[in-house]
């Protein structure tokens, strides 16, 4: 079964060192957490017209241990993508605004 560029981009991540990065060209995703990162690259040049994948790594995110009185529980683990875009490359749009 194929997978859609939307069921291996989950969402993007934004926050303040992501929106640095943005000005050397690199982006960072949430990701399906079985996706390698061929389908990373592949995903991210389906979803966004005109964008060339340079480089792709990738972080497993371990989910952090809480608790709400005597409860504890932890949030589910997940995969973070950078991606790393060449030179000649457009930008993403969907951060434009930010």
């Amino acid at each position: 079964m194929k997978k859609s560029p939307y069921d291996v981009i989950q969402a993007p991540i934004i926050t303040e060192q992501a929106m640095d990065a943005m000005e050397h060209n690199t982006y960072t995703f949430r990701v399906d957490k079985k996706a390698n990162k061929a389908e990373i690259r592949q995903a991210v040049e389906a979803a966004f017209d005109g964008v060339k994948v340079k480089r792709v790594n990738t972080i497993n995110v371990k989910g952090k241990n809480r608790r709400m009185g005597m409860h504890a529980y932890k949030d589910p683990d997940w995969k973070k993508a950078i991606v790393t875009l060449t030179e000649d490359s457009e930008s993403i749009e969907f951060f434009e605004g930010m």
